[in-house]
């Protein structure tokens, strides 16, 4: 019987990597759903090698050209995420919720009930959401599974260990393209060297994210979450290569180094054929990679992103969805030239500790409109402080 599977985010990098897949094993799946936001030109070609009859854009302009496109035939074309009703008439086999930002969110937590397994690459919305998204997969019985290398390299280590016998995980990060540069040269940073990670091609976003150590920020914090751990036993390390993308240290002395090519194919693979005998090609164990480790601790004052997760509070709070909010603007404001690379974390560092911003750190999101209510928020006391 083939599994019948929607991708949130099929025009984005996790999206185009999972059809990659998946076109190897097109007798076994029926792709129910497909979505994304402006891209309507891949979304179209998608469609077209996939024969999927259910799509939803979300620009409307970019969905006014898709309805033309696809005039007199038998596709459904949806402008919201209120569709899923229409589209689901039972429980689908899997769902890959991969739409960057906070704009994932509402997605996300909505089709939760219409899949018996979600994967999701999301960050923010693991990272601002966590508590109503396990809520949701609890009552809907829905299978979770996350997809980042590292935290899917933690969840294959520790399936069904009770979080007592783990002492310490470790993520590890590249330190992305600035590790090694002389830290006088961080003032002055363009947008092309931020942007020019040496292990992985991501989005912009993400790819700055990453120069800044923001990205493994934000990690922690979602296994924090997922993995129902105190901050204390969450650390980062790095690690050049990307072989290794988590260490996990259990209280009876084992060590568990998890390692995989530096690849997104081989966490999303394992994501949707957790079950199956289905094989992927991987290259052989990288002895010189292993003998090669150099896992060092952050040095935070090249990376004071770090320093963020001392002011984050153990339980569940609003203040994660204003620390993502501040940095994404910050990071726009980079890229469209306004701010300096290194002013980046400096200034979201000075505005996170705003008594404004501070309330938050009391509240508890008890639903999605409580998250997107601070975004907005955020926005508006950001324009104000610095005068945009």
């Amino acid at each position: 019987m083939k599994k019948k599977i929607a991708i949130l985010g099929s025009t984005g990098s996790i999206g185009k990597n999972l059809l990659k897949i998946l076109e190897k094993d097109k007798s076994n799946v029926d792709i129910i759903l497909l979505t994304a936001n402006k891209n309507y030109k891949l979304l179209y070609n998608q469609i077209n090698k996939h024969n999927v009859k259910n799509v939803i854009i979300t620009n409307k302009l970019s969905y006014k050209i898709l309805v033309k496109k696809l005039k007199n035939r038998n596709i459904k074309i949806f402008n919201d995420y209120s569709s899923f009703n229409l589209i689901f008439k039972k429980k689908i086999d899997y769902v890959m919720s991969s739409i960057s930002g906070i704009d994932g969110l509402i997605p996300t937590i909505k089709i939760i009930k219409y899949t018996k397994k979600i994967a999701i690459a999301n960050k923010e919305t693991i990272i601002c959401a966590w508590n109503l998204i396990k809520k949701e997969l609890k009552k809907n019985k829905t299978f979770f599974i996350p997809v980042d290398s590292e935290h899917f390299s933690l969840w294959y280590a520790l399936q069904n260990l009770p979080s007592k016998k783990i002492e310490k995980i470790y993520l590890t990060a590249s330190g992305g393209p600035f590790l090694n540069l002389n830290k006088q040269k961080l003032k002055k940073i363009n947008i092309s060297q931020a942007l020019k990670h040496p292990n992985w091609k991501m989005g912009k976003k993400i790819s700055i994210d990453s120069s800044t150590l923001m990205n493994k920020v934000f990690e922690v914090i979602e296994a924090k979450h997922i993995f129902e751990l105190p901050y204390s036993k969450i650390s980062i390390l790095t690690h050049p290569s990307s072989y290794v993308h988590a260490l996990v240290k259990f209280s009876n002395g084992l060590v568990k180094i998890i390692a995989h090519d530096t690849t997104m194919k081989i966490p999303i693979f394992n994501t949707i054929f957790t079950d199956d005998n289905n094989k992927i090609f991987s290259k052989k164990i990288d002895i010189k990679k292993l003998n090669t480790l150099n896992l060092r601790k952050v040095d935070i004052e090249r990376f004071p992103a770090i320093k963020v997760l001392k002011k984050i509070p153990e339980k569940i709070s609003l203040y994660e969805s204003v620390i993502v909010s501040v940095n994404d603007i910050l990071v726009n404001l980079f890229l469209e030239k306004k701010i300096k690379y290194n002013q980046i974390v400096s200034i979201m560092l000075k505005l996170i500790n705003y008594r404004v911003f501070l309330k938050y750190k009391k509240l508890t999101p008890k639903k999605i409109e409580d998250i997107i209510s601070v975004e907005n928020h955020v926005v508006y006391e950001i324009k104000k402080l610095l005068k945009l």
